[in-house]
């Protein structure tokens, strides 16, 4: 990934990125919809990614330009939208140092909230905050039948809504093996998989390691402060 792109495309179809990064929008905008819901950027924008985070971007007419920082594995900003106000400032010092650029941007952006657009954004929310919700009762309860709902959905997002549940499921269940002691079973029950080993196969097929392989993993890895470096 570029540390400075200009995108002249219409469209860039989903995909996943190993590792977390920023996207700080300098100029034109777009809209992504991926892991964590969909965000319609314009300049002095940021988008915090995770690991292992699979999203699409649909760009508006005109060229944009975006400045891409990575961030370190062990970092706590959580994913999602942030604004920047001294754009020109972060510019300057990436131009410089990336790893200044970066802590700047890591104590000077402010979280904000992604909004939400339709009911595909709703059901994404739901999705993200519930691991049981039924499509169907959800479908029913705001007037449309399932395969409909499912088809919108799909639209945006370019995936099911079982696909999306899943990965939100095991991305949930990946993270507290990385940041807790719990035991693998205990996880697996209280994230909402049949069993461990129905687990193992959503963290393997998200991250490409089994559950049990992250505890070492986690266990040899520096926890980043506020103020990450980039990887290398």
């Amino acid at each position: 990934m570029r540390l400075w792109q200009t995108i002249r495309t219409v469209s860039v179809d989903r995909h996943i990125h190993a590792g977390p990064y920023a996207s700080i929008v300098l100029s034109g905008g777009y809209e992504e919809a991926g892991d964590h819901g969909r965000f319609r950027v314009t300049a002095g924008d940021v988008i915090f990614h995770e690991r292992f985070e699979a999203h699409l971007d649909r760009f508006s007419a005109g060229e944009t330009v975006v400045l891409n920082l990575n961030l370190c594995t062990g970092c706590k900003m959580p994913p999602g939208l942030a604004k920047i106000t001294d754009v020109d400032g972060l510019v300057r010092l990436a131009e410089k140092d990336q790893n200044e650029a970066l802590n700047f941007l890591m104590t000077s952006a402010t979280r904000c909230d992604a909004g939400t657009f339709d009911l595909e954004d709703e059901l994404c929310r739901a999705l993200l905050g519930h691991n049981s919700i039924q499509l169907t009762d959800w479908a029913e309860r705001n007037g449309l039948s399932p395969w409909t709902v499912s088809r919108g959905f799909r639209e945006v997002f370019a995936v099911t809504p079982e696909s999306f549940r899943a990965r939100s499921r095991a991305r949930r269940a990946w993270r507290r093996i990385c940041d807790t002691q719990d035991s693998l079973a205990k996880i697996a029950l209280d994230v909402g998989f049949t069993d461990q080993s129905h687990m193992t196969q959503g963290i393997k097929q998200l991250t490409g390691m089994t559950p049990a392989k992250w505890r070492p993993a986690n266990g040899s890895k520096t926890v980043c402060s506020s103020l990450c470096t980039t990887e290398t």
